[in-house]
């Protein structure tokens, strides 16, 4: 779930609490880091959702997770300076969950053995045995999650061939749908 802080015992201890508010705001808790600013601690909060994160939203669960820090604050030892974002898209795309989240996006991959690539995401598996539907150089490919060494998605600044985005949907020629 969140970065546990490597070992901090105020970060393991306040992630279980902050996760559950996050999630009653219909979100994900993707990293929670405590750390010494001064004289506070600044907690940083990284939330994501399946149809992202918008301003309203960062707002409603930092409202949450600030209600259970106060309840929490003898384990942060006085004042603290909240921070609630939402992942950058140089996120690495690391669990099956932000693969599902890029589908139809460009992303680059380098890979456990071999050159790096770019492709457009399909469908991606709901397991870390799992992987990830790829469309690469025009072809449909397969790709284990295990198979990844890195990937993030590209900024993409015009709308994605509309070719490309029916060959992941199984609506064009030479899928593997069509041939069924």
């Amino acid at each position: 779930m969140a970065n546990q802080g490597q070992g901090d015992p105020i970060t393991a201890e306040l992630e279980p609490v902050v996760a559950g508010a996050i999630a009653e705001a219909g979100f994900e808790l993707e990293q929670l880091d405590v750390a010494q600013a001064g004289r506070r601690r600044l907690v940083r909060v990284v939330v994501d959702g399946d149809d992202g994160v918008g301003l309203d939203e960062v707002a409603v669960v930092s409202r949450a997770v600030a209600a259970v820090l106060d309840e929490h604050d003898a384990v942060l030892g006085g004042p603290y300076t909240l921070e609630v974002t939402s992942p950058g898209v140089d996120r690495p795309l690391t669990r099956p969950r932000h693969w599902r989240r890029a589908r139809l996006r460009l992303v680059k991959v380098r890979p456990v053995e071999g050159t790096e690539y770019t492709g457009r995401v399909g469908a991606a598996d709901e397991d870390t045995d799992g992987g990830v539907q790829l469309l690469v150089g025009g072809a449909l490919r397969r790709v284990g999650y295990h198979e990844v060494a890195h990937a993030v998605v590209e900024v993409e600044f015009k709308q994605p061939p509309v070719a490309e985005l029916a060959m992941l949907e199984g609506r064009a020629s030479g899928t593997e749908e069509d041939a069924r």
